[in-house]
């Protein structure tokens, strides 16, 4: 139901901390529950109108999602991947209530066509040609019992789809997911075509409609992370590539590279004449009748201009082929109703505009995101994969963050979604990153989060731990906080931006950028003040404008949002802080301690050295006069026995079950609030249950004091009586 019609006032107060690492915090026990929830005194499923679809299509409105009757729609996601996507039919309630629960309205279905988990594709086999009818039983009960709770479907096409010999795809095993060649084979275009058809007019008996006109759909991507153009820039259209199961990121084979030479050569001289040909192989150093090569990475720099650009030119125009061909096909062959993304802007060392210019023409822009994605290696000692990542804080990084990266991205009229984002495992300072991004999404008044992933593997093998760097649902760090910041992201609590800063490129700029050094990363974007994103919204309103013209950036410390709801304090100590403060929802994020920052309805004092406290009404009262309140307070979690090496940036030991957290040591303050006659604080289980005796609040001169941590937990239940 709707909020307005959520008779039982409920306010609810998030605390995130951060750990003191010295270890003076002992970790103890605190693994999520997610069978036995069902009557949680947290349930944030009133937030969702349930069934999904009920009135109609999600579509576009002024560039943002709307419900059918003009009001908007914001998604507040998750990612299931792979075998997570077939749960069985005594799982798939369970986990849609769950889901539910947390606040969560909408799914991305990622990796359907998986070739290492459960997958659509019929197992033994030799082609990927025929879909498997238990999985497609699995997934169609999965979607309607998500449906039936209020939550939308969002499908992917071509994610991880390993190609097989009886599919004809020529060096098939050489070609790991196949990135970038569906932009100019077209026998591969041909399969994703028929694989588009096969799922997406499949009859759902549960929902009694095909996928192609559920209004519980709301979005159908084409292919993920998959860009010609970045490839071309990180040299995978080479043709070097000899190695079988090469994996995600590889090159092409020697004979793609070779077709996509005389492609781009036909191409050239379709539209140059004979002496632009001729100039061209002078650029070039070859000799009349020899084909043009195509410019490696080394060779951006030196490369004429013309020349560069028309190659680049090229890819986009390939790119821009495929998302036509495949956006007719699904609306007007198969009448596809849900809205189409094309792919994400994912690489953020390099531009992404030739991307966008290509995806913006479809009907969502999306994006992708992570702070400090792990970087992969191999033991040259043991052999073991491992990995490494930096485990610092965001807050200490305001220019590189989440938000910055992200702002890029967007396009004015176009809604725009971030469909993948995380703080990956064993981040210690994760407990910042769901908070913030939700308040600075609220603020640019961009239409979906998804954080990735809820889960990889089937639910009957879900540990009580964390088993990976990405699963969220075994977390009580990043879960608490996704249920509390739902309520603040659906309901619209941080104002939109006063100002959005428009950014215009001319197409000679869209293509140059891409040979821009990494050192002007994340926008690529020369004069253009990076901390402008932090101020104001941002939004892209040309790919073949006049280039921007932009004012200075300002040194003031903190950055403040032009609404004044939101802060970023800068400390060339090391000791960042964020804070949020709204009228429903408040938050202090950060090195708490060392800023001493109180708002005006909370202060902190916290034994943890870094802290991420979030307040949020459930009512439709202000912070102010809320009877109830949920607190969550968490700072690192890990798995029990779990060892960094050295210099905490990667794990000797990933440790066993079950999942530990740090609690929160010290108080929170309840400040300037209507006067009360008793406040008290209920400890709450991991399956969001009473813990035992509440803990009484002290009231003193600044207000209602909480004591926390103690029993070791993330939330607590805050009842307010008047």
């Amino acid at each position: 139901m709707c909020l307005r019609s959520f008779s039982i006032r409920i306010f609810i107060l998030v605390i995130f901390a951060g750990s003191a690492f010295t270890g003076d915090i002992q970790m103890e026990p605190f693994a999520m529950d997610w069978r036995d929830n069902s009557d949680s005194l947290v349930n944030m499923s009133f937030l969702l109108d349930a069934p999904a679809g009920k009135d109609g299509f999600i579509r576009m409105e002024n560039g943002h999602l709307v419900k059918p009757d003009g009001d908007r729609f914001r998604i507040w996601g998750v990612n299931v991947t792979g075998a997570a996507c077939f749960p069985s039919k005594e799982d798939a309630p369970v986990v849609a209530g769950h889901m539910a629960r947390f606040g969560i309205n909408c799914v991305r279905f990622h990796f359907l066509d998986s070739n290492w988990s459960g997958s659509l594709f019929v197992t033994g086999r030799e082609d990927t040609r025929q879909l498997d009818r238990q999985q497609l039983d699995r997934l169609d009960y999965f979607v309607a019992e998500l449906k039936k709770r209020g939550i939308y479907t969002n499908l992917n096409l071509n994610v991880g789809r390993n190609y097989r010999k009886g599919d004809g795809v020529r060096d098939y095993e050489y070609l790991g997911l196949a990135k970038v060649i569906n932009y100019f084979d077209e026998h591969v275009q041909m399969l994703h075509a028929e694989y588009a058809r096969q799922l997406l007019t499949h009859y759902n008996p549960y929902t009694k409609s095909k996928y192609c006109s559920e209004p519980a759909v709301v979005i159908v991507e084409l292919v993920n992370e998959n860009s010609i153009v970045e490839a071309w820039f990180s040299d995978r259209l080479l043709g070097t590539n000899k190695n079988k199961n090469p994996g995600t990121w590889a090159d092409i084979t020697a004979w793609y590279a070779d077709q996509l030479t005389k492609k781009y050569n036909a191409w050239l001289r379709a539209r140059l004449s004979g002496a632009e040909l001729e100039e061209l192989r002078e650029m070039a150093g070859i000799k009349e009748g020899e084909l043009i090569p195509r410019l490696t990475k080394d060779q951006f720099d030196a490369a004429p201009e013309k020349r560069f650009h028309l190659e680049a030119e090229f890819y986009m125009e390939l790119e821009q082929n495929y998302f036509g061909q495949m956006y007719r096909y699904l609306k007007d062959e198969l009448g596809v109703k849900a809205l189409i993304v094309g792919t994400s802007d994912h690489n953020h060392w390099k531009s992404g505009y030739p991307l966008l210019s290509s995806t913006s023409r479809l009907d969502v822009v999306d994006g992708h995101v992570y702070w400090q994605h792990p970087r992969y290696l191999t033991d040259p000692v043991t052999g073991r994969r491992t990995f490494s990542i930096p485990n610092t804080p965001m807050v200490n990084d305001p220019l590189n963050s989440t938000v910055v990266q992200l702002s890029r991205s967007a396009v004015a009229g176009k809604p725009y979604t971030v469909s993948e984002t995380n703080h990956p495992f064993p981040n210690e300072y994760a407990c910042e990153g769901i908070g913030i991004l939700a308040a600075y999404s609220a603020f640019h008044d961009w239409d979906g989060i998804f954080l990735y992933t809820f889960e990889h593997k089937d639910p009957g093998q879900w540990p009580p731990r964390t088993p990976g760097h990405f699963e969220i649902r075994p977390d009580p760090v990043r879960m608490t906080n996704l249920a509390a910041c739902a309520v603040m992201f659906l309901r619209g609590d941080v104002q939109r931006a006063i100002e959005t800063v428009p950014r215009s490129y001319s197409l000679q700029q869209v293509r140059e950028s891409i040979r821009y050094p990494s050192s002007e990363r994340p926008y690529f974007t020369p004069g253009f003040p990076v901390s402008a994103a932090l101020r104001h919204a941002t939004r892209i309103v040309s790919f073949s404008g006049q280039p921007g013209q932009y004012s200075k950036a300002g040194t003031d410390n903190p950055i403040v949002s032009d609404t004044g709801e939101l802060s970023w304090y800068r400390s060339e100590r090391g000791k960042g802080l964020v804070t949020i403060e709204t009228e429903k929802s408040q938050a202090i994020i950060g090195f708490i301690t060392d800023n001493n920052i109180a708002l005006k309805n909370i202060s902190v004092a916290a034994e943890n050295e870094f802290c991420s406290i979030i307040v949020t009404s459930l009512s439709e009262e202000p912070i102010t006069g809320s009877p109830s309140l949920l607190l969550v307070a968490s700072a690192r979690s890990a798995n029990k026995g779990m060892f960094w090496n050295d210099d905490r940036t990667s794990l000797s030991d990933w440790g066993t079950e079950p999942t530990v957290i740090e609690p929160v040591r010290g108080s929170v303050t309840l400040r300037n609030i209507r006067p009360a006659e008793h406040v008290e604080a209920v400890p709450l289980n991991s399956a969001g249950k009473s813990m035992g005796r509440s803990i009484r609040a002290r009231e003193l001169a600044d207000g209602f004091v909480i004591p926390i941590g103690q029993p070791a937990t993330t939330w607590y239940l805050v009842k307010v009586q008047r």
